[in-house]
């Protein structure tokens, strides 16, 4: 294949997703000055199990909280100015059955996103990420956490995992890695070897989940730099370091992946509701992005709130 035979058929696909999205539209909420920014992070969830049923082995005494709906994560996005979201699918509530999002996209197809789930050990992978591309999956969640332990140590090298790096680099659907640093030289093995697949690396790979930010993590982590679709998640701060706020201690990572990565491949996201739990709540994740990096100029802020993810899942 050429190269310009493959960026024909990226760019059909692509096409054909926006057709698939087209009749749906609505353009103001994409620009409402009151509401610019996007949320590149948060999960969602239905109280009605009958109509969207849990997983194995979940019942409804499992939600935590019993209910958060898309209605009401953007009760509390809206008052900070967060206008989009990129949905995440919960992989603990409803593994690979994306349902619930992909109503969500229906019923507000220029606010949602979703960074869906597959089965890479089901057959045809590939043909299930071009299916969902025009219900507004524009990228997957992919980690070794929903692998028995015996399965995570190559959780990477399976033939469907392969499958979906190779059609991710056709499509433009992220693979968005839920990982520990340690998976991070395997992750970067991947991306030599897919350099056209996008890359989202989400919570930035949990370095400071044990509250120390380890220098050979954060190597690790900034060595991604080198490959061009590799993007960064600052996000799920209520996780990290002290775990509380004003998170001013994860600044210091912040300016080191700004650097390293620049602040068109760096997305602001809240990883909500965890986020809304406890001490810890959406105005102080969003605040730190927005009020308190002091070394980011009004254009960079732009793409740390809003433009990276655009660019990376809203592209359709």
């Amino acid at each position: 294949m050429t190269r310009t035979d493959h960026m024909t058929r990226r760019e059909a696909l692509a096409t054909g997703a926006a057709v698939g999205l087209a009749a749906l539209t609505a353009p103001a909420l994409a620009g409402a000055d009151d509401t610019p920014w996007i949320d590149a992070h948060s999960h969602i969830w239905p109280p009605e199990t009958d109509k969207f049923p849990l997983a194995a082995g979940q019942t409804k005494k499992d939600l935590n909280p019993p209910s958060f709906t898309d209605d009401e994560l953007m009760a509390i996005a809206r008052p900070e100015g967060v206008g989009r979201v990129v949905l995440i699918q919960h992989s603990v509530y409803h593994l690979f059955d994306n349902s619930y999002l992909i109503d969500a996209v229906r019923r507000h197809p220029q606010r949602f996103r979703i960074q869906g789930m597959i089965d890479d050990h089901q057959p045809h992978a590939g043909a299930a990420m071009k299916k969902l591309l025009p219900q507004g999956v524009t990228g997957f969640r992919i980690t070794p956490f929903v692998r028995k332990q015996q399965d995570q140590a190559k959780w990477l090298e399976t033939s469907g995992m392969i499958e979906m790096w190779k059609t991710g680099a056709e499509t433009r659907q992220a693979m968005c890695l839920l990982i520990n640093a340690s998976d991070l030289p395997a992750t970067d093995a991947m991306c030599e070897r897919h350099p056209d697949t996008p890359v989202v690396i989400d919570h930035f790979a949990r370095i400071g989940v044990d509250g120390q930010f380890h220098e050979d993590d954060l190597k690790a982590l900034c060595r991604l730099a080198r490959h061009k679709h590799a993007s960064v998640k600052i996000s799920a701060y209520y996780a990290l370091g002290q775990k509380k706020p004003p998170h001013l201690e994860l600044i210091p990572m912040i300016k080191r992946l700004y650097d390293t990565f620049g602040p068109q491949r760096l997305m602001w996201a809240s990883d909500s509701p965890y986020q809304i739990q406890g001490v810890n709540n959406y105005k102080a994740s969003i605040s730190l992005a927005r009020d308190r990096l002091d070394f980011v100029s009004a254009e960079d802020r732009q793409w740390l709130l809003r433009k990276t993810a655009e660019k990376v899942f809203f592209y359709t």
